[in-house]
């Protein structure tokens, strides 16, 4: 069964989640932004997620972690929860 790692950082609009995108493609730490911005309790870990299944999250989250190439940044990925920037930290198909 495949499985992946991810982490993310959780805003309420679309404009937030593309300055964060763009400070964290200018060689921001992606740990810090989701700890000084996600709304995600995940936030206090750098957006950590663990490890998890396909399924275990809402769809437009699941479609981006298991297809996106493992190391980039991808979003922002809107779900009912609000937007998302997602990296994808492993994957095993």
């Amino acid at each position: 069964m495949a499985r992946a790692t991810a982490r993310h950082i959780l805003v309420s609009s679309e404009d937030r989640a593309n300055e964060l995108e763009a400070e964290v493609e200018a060689g921001g730490d992606f740990a810090e932004a989701a700890k000084a911005n996600s709304t995600c309790p995940s936030g206090r870990q750098g957006g950590d997620l663990g490890s998890f299944g396909p399924g275990q999250m809402v769809k437009q989250f699941d479609q981006v972690v298991f297809s996106a190439p493992v190391g980039t940044v991808q979003g922002p990925v809107k779900t009912q929860f609000g937007y998302h920037l997602i990296e994808v930290t492993s994957r095993q198909d």
